[in-house]
């Protein structure tokens, strides 16, 4: 006898594709959950050692050095001493003098503070000559708002 066949002849078959649509909506819930949790964990606290003979260093008062409108250089700062001192000064005898000042203390800073109406380029051009010149430390100065 003949066997039957159905129509279409195709049996439905299992499917072998898993959904991963679940595990992606779950990946995403735990990335929101870290991201949340993340800013609320203190960092861990760190204990430093303590030192029972420690020397305080001392901190050199800067040399500031003042440009004005026309070019001229102003130094002004405090000594070793601490006497205040002012000086106007060539480029040639500001970088002498600040050789002077930072073979006393070589971690003096340099501050170069201007006027609205200088030109920057005069201000860069006294802040490139002491740093050519190998002063270490050279800033400048602003006024806070």
């Amino acid at each position: 006898m003949a066997a039957i066949q159905r129509r279409g002849g195709s049996r439905r078959r299992a499917s072998a594709d898993i959904n991963v649509v679940p595990y992606i909506d779950v990946m995403l819930v735990l990335l929101v959950i870290f991201m949340v949790a993340a800013p609320i964990v203190n960092p861990a606290v760190v204990d430093l050692p303590s030192v029972a003979n420690a020397t305080q260093q001392q901190k050199a008062p800067p040399i500031v050095v003042t440009v004005h409108e026309d070019g001229a250089l102003t130094a002004r700062g405090k000594d070793n001493a601490g006497t205040s001192f002012e000086r106007k000064l060539d480029k040639q005898g500001l970088i002498d003098f600040v050789h002077q000042r930072q073979n006393e203390n070589p971690d003096q800073p340099v501050v170069i503070a201007a006027d609205r109406s200088v030109k920057y380029e005069a201000v860069l051009d006294v802040m490139s000559v002491l740093k050519a010149d190998g002063v270490k430390r050279v800033g400048l100065m602003v006024k806070p708002k």
